[in-house]
């Protein structure tokens, strides 16, 4: 088809020819747009390196229990009389049981009604041989016992503990006399000393009993389960960072942080860790100086040499 003729008046053929140039124009301006390459600005935020103390901890389980259990046993055949009742607490010394032989129950006051100078009562009294609480009764009053039977089981109250199981490859960061804070189930903590090391190990678990020493003041019930903090090392003086300046590779083989060189250029620095401690981490190397910026939010997934912008 033909777009112009002889008859098409020349304003109308020059209109058009001035169109399709416009056109033309426009297109290959948008096209130039395109190929045109944005550069990326992050928004991050910045930290400077710490002089920490680090202490990293371990938490053991302990538990309470009595060391020394004292058996309470009659010293004659009879008849046991007594007042005492289980978790009564009774003191060294103090008459706990007596017991009235057969024999006495039977003549004692027959004999005394004929000679009132015999003082005749076939009592024989029995009496707690340490400090402590009764933890087991095995005979009410008026039984009937045989000389040796038990009658009762007082916790020694002096032998009063807590027993850590700690594993035997921690068996060097814990020494005799050692300091060892404990946290009870109600968030009370109190302190403790290694007093001593059990003489075997648990054949399942390969761990070590360790006895801790409280003050006398404290009334902690048997079987409580307590967390021991452990100081497996520490650090003293040295450079950390937090740990959301710290990046890692998919197998935490590499690490490295984010640095500025400028105002608005971060690079990747190379880092050594050592030891984590709550949301800090220790930089073995390289040595930062005080006034180096590194980026601790907004640096997950920036290239080796990127744009920033710092914001508070």
């Amino acid at each position: 088809m033909k777009i112009f003729n002889t008859h098409t008046p020349l304003y109308l053929t020059l209109s058009l020819l001035v169109l399709l140039a416009a056109c033309k124009g426009k297109s290959a301006g948008g096209d130039e747009g395109d190929d045109a390459k944005v550069e990326a600005i992050t928004p991050v935020t910045v930290t400077t390196i710490n002089d920490s103390t680090l202490v990293d901890y371990t938490s053991l389980n302990a538990t309470s229990t009595f060391q020394q259990k004292n058996i309470v046993k009659a010293n004659a055949n009879g008849y046991v009389q007594g007042n005492l009742k289980p978790g009564q607490y009774v003191n060294q010394g103090q008459v706990m049981f007596t017991i009235k032989t057969k024999e006495a129950q039977t003549i004692g006051n027959t004999i005394n009604v004929l000679d009132t100078t015999f003082k005749f009562s076939g009592l024989s009294k029995i009496k707690a041989p340490a400090h402590g609480y009764l933890t087991q009764l095995n005979h009410q009053s008026g039984d009937y016992v045989a000389d040796g039977e038990q009658l009762a089981i007082i916790s020694d109250r002096a032998s009063f503990a807590f027993v850590m199981q700690l594993p035997y490859e921690m068996r060097s960061t814990v020494k005799l006399n050692q300091d060892v804070q404990l946290t009870l189930p109600d968030s009370r903590k109190i302190t403790g000393k290694v007093s001593s090391f059990m003489p075997s190990v648990d054949t399942t678990a390969q761990t070590q009993g360790v006895v801790i020493k409280i003050s006398a003041g404290n009334d902690i019930p048997e079987n409580l389960i307590a967390k021991a903090q452990i100081i497996r090392s520490s650090k003293s003086h040295t450079q950390s960072l937090p740990k959301t300046a710290v990046l890692t590779n998919e197998t935490q083989t590499d690490f490295w942080v984010m640095k500025l060189i400028n105002n608005n250029t971060a690079v990747k620095v190379p880092v050594t860790k050592g030891i984590d401690v709550g949301d800090r981490v220790e930089i073995l190397t390289p040595k930062f100086g005080p006034t180096d910026k590194i980026v601790v939010t907004g640096n997950y997934g920036l290239a080796d040499t990127a744009k920033v912008n710092i914001v508070k």
